[in-house]
C-alpha cells in the first residue's frame, strides 16, 4: 500500500466562535476556510489575520491536509494520525470534508508533528 501523503498548508489559521444562529461573516475568506453551524455555535476556521479583534478565537494553528480524495471505505486514518500525535503530546483540531481530512496543530508543535508522521510512514510535503 502506498504511503498516505499529507501537505502542510502555508500560513497560520484561527478557529473563531460566534453565537448560534450568527450569519456567516464576510471576513471568513481565504484559501482554506471551514464553517460549521450547530445549535450551540457558529465555528469559523480561516486565516488568523482575517479574524477581527474582539472575536472569541484560538489562533496559531497550522493545517495538515491529507491528500485525497479519500475513499469513504477507508477506516481508521484519523484515529491513526491522532494516536501518533497524542503519543507525542500534540493536540489536534480535525476537520473533515467530502474528499479528505484536515488536521490542525499548533504552530509551535508542527515540526514535531511532521517528524512523528514521517517516522510512522506518512509522507509530509510542503515543508
Amino acid at each position: 500500500m502506498e504511503a498516505l501523503r499529507i501537505e502542510l498548508l502555508c500560513g497560520r489559521y484561527g478557529v473563531a466562535r460566534l453565537a448560534a444562529g450568527s450569519e456567516i461573516p464576510n471576513w471568513a475568506k481565504g484559501e482554506f476556510i471551514s464553517i460549521t453551524s450547530t445549535p450551540d455555535e457558529l465555528s469559523v476556521t480561516c486565516p488568523e489575520d482575517s479574524i477581527p479583534d474582539g472575536i472569541k478565537c484560538e489562533k496559531g494553528w497550522r493545517v495538515l491536509k491529507l491528500l485525497g480524495p479519500l475513499d469513504f471505505a477507508l477506516v481508521g486514518i484519523l484515529s491513526r494520525i491522532s494516536s501518533i500525535l497524542a503519543d507525542k503530546q500534540i493536540s489536534i483540531f480535525a476537520i473533515s470534508t467530502f474528499d479528505t481530512d484536515y488536521i490542525l496543530v499548533k504552530n509551535d508543535k508542527v515540526q514535531n508533528a511532521v517528524l512523528a508522521l514521517n517516522d510512522e510512514g506518512f509522507v509530509v510535503v510542503g515543508i
